[in-house]
């Protein structure tokens, strides 16, 4: 006599727990981070996870004896810093509810973004951080660092970087 045994069905995609569910994308307004901010929509959407769109303002560097003299330009670079983050941001808003993903954007100021695109996975409990890499090479390399590398040493989460 034959037995049937009794199977439970797999469980779909929506029961079982996501990968990954509070993604990061850093935007800084190029077009490699609006890209990357793109693929971390599309991933967000797979996984049902929501987003955190963040934008590092480096901050005004003022020279200790041209205090006074610089303290207006200092005024004046952090207003246009922080109208140029609420574009990006807004953009990113835009793009974030067009693939019906949410999001929530913040902008910090910061002389070394990487730590402060590190402090916000931390604060904001964020498990995927999506990040464009500008694919500098040789000197400027050298030079200029990579935010996205000094990223990738340190994260304690896993980094997508995108090209």
């Amino acid at each position: 006599m034959p037995t049937e045994t009794a199977m439970s069905p797999e469980p779909t995609l929506l029961q079982r727990k996501a990968l990954f569910q509070h993604l990061l994308l850093p935007i800084d307004g190029s077009d490699l981070s609006l890209r990357a901010f793109s693929t971390g929509l599309e991933l967000a959407r797979a996984f049902g996870a929501k987003v955190l769109a963040l934008h590092v303002v480096p901050p005004f560097n003022s020279i200790a004896y041209m205090a006074e003299l610089l303290a207006a330009a200092e005024l004046k670079y952090s207003q246009q810093a922080v109208q140029s983050a609420t574009r990006y941001l807004d953009e990113a808003k835009k793009l974030a509810k067009a693939a019906q993903v949410p999001c929530e954007c913040h902008y910090a100021f910061g002389e070394r973004p990487y730590q402060a695109i590190l402090e916000a996975v931390n604060e904001h409990r964020c498990d995927l951080i999506v990040m464009a890499t500008h694919g500098w090479h040789g000197l400027n390399r050298v030079m200029l660092g990579s935010e996205t590398q000094k990223v990738l040493l340190q994260s304690k989460v896993p980094v997508l970087v995108c090209r």
